[in-house]
């Protein structure tokens, strides 16, 4: 059976944009092209279109669902299986959000008075959390656990930001860069230092409209904190490298930015389910690592060297992140392990 791109938009709900998007991306071509030149899509192209849109749920950037598909150890089995774990923890999470629900019918059938704005607006915040925590993962992060103190907190500091952002303060600024160190100091601090949680946190702010207004965090601000804390952290380098590496470096730094988040989890996951470092998993996380390192550090050894000098030498480098120096050790020892393998 085949079908015309138009036919498989409709029959999966996407647009005929998102499938020319894939295709452009390489992450999903038409196997074949009718006489008239129309993109044909075979059973064979479905099943890979079903990887994809597994993967986008389960919260992978398209850059990460493409390094993906390219291994040989991901049947389609085990994605349908994960689906089938993902669903099982929302019915668990729709079970909880009715019990509490049902409280509040209790309530109001039993003429109470609850401020029915607050108990709405609280139960859609937690319903919010819970369509990306597990209940075990809420309790372990501090921004849900004690949200009213760190809410205040929170909204002060988006204000100073926003503030800046209005008077046309660039990220270049020494003020946009305190911000920046004081928000991603935050960020590590509600996230218990776990880039898993992290990584889900981001995704909901990411893909959640109604958190993005209640809290005041707009993309737009996302990106001025995001190029205010890469300016600061180039302002460290600088003392590192010669004038072509600092070009290098500043230029290409935030470039790819958005795929670290969901490394670092995967690596933290790896490391606490006990992988080794010369594990498959690992040697392709290991891989993904070092593309994203040479994306700004560039080719040249002795540059690389000196940025991990850096990162060895001045703690602001790594005080407001995840990456801690258990884990750069264990990707070390996998790019080691890696290097290794290619000499034999």
């Amino acid at each position: 059976m085949l079908l015309k791109i138009g036919e498989l938009a409709k029959r999966t709900g996407l647009t005929v944009r998102t499938l020319h998007h894939y295709d452009a991306l390489e992450l999903l071509s038409p196997s074949a092209r009718s006489d008239a030149g129309y993109r044909l899509y075979n059973q064979t192209d479905i099943a890979r279109l079903h990887r994809i849109l597994a993967l986008r749920r389960f919260g992978l950037s398209l850059a990460d669902i493409g390094a993906y598909l390219t291994r040989p150890d991901l049947p389609l089995a085990a994605v349908v299986a994960r689906q089938i774990e993902m669903l099982n923890q929302q019915i668990e999470q729709a079970s909880v959000l009715r019990g509490r629900l049902s409280r509040l019918h209790g309530q109001l059938a039993g003429g109470q008075e609850p401020d029915l704005a607050d108990w709405l607006t609280t139960l859609e915040h937690m319903s919010m959390y819970d369509k990306y925590f597990t209940q075990d993962e809420l309790k372990q992060l501090p921004l849900y656990t004690d949200s009213a103190a760190r809410s205040q907190e929170w909204k002060s500091l988006v204000a100073q930001v926003d503030a800046l952002m209005a008077s046309g303060v660039s990220p270049l600024d020494e003020r946009a860069q305190a911000l920046a160190t004081q928000w991603m100091t935050k960020v590590v601090r509600d996230t218990a230092g776990n880039p898993v949680l992290f990584n889900k946190l981001n995704a909901m702010h990411e893909r959640e409209p109604s958190v993005q207004d209640e809290t005041g965090i707009t993309p737009a601000m996302m990106g001025f904190v995001i190029a205010a804390a890469y300016e600061a952290r180039c302002a460290i380098y600088r003392a590192y490298l010669d004038d072509d590496e600092y070009a290098f470096l500043r230029a290409n730094i935030g470039k790819r930015s958005a795929e670290w988040p969901a490394l670092v989890a995967q690596v933290r996951t790896a490391m606490d389910e006990g992988k080794a470092p010369g594990s498959p998993e690992v040697q392709a996380l290991a891989r993904h690592w070092f593309d994203l390192f040479r994306s700004y550090a560039g080719d040249n050894p002795a540059t690389q060297l000196k940025i991990r000098q850096a990162l060895e030498n001045e703690p602001a480098l790594t005080a407001t992140g995840w990456v801690d120096a258990p884990m750069r050790a264990f990707m070390r020892a996998a790019m080691e392990t890696s290097q290794a393998s290619q000499a034999a």
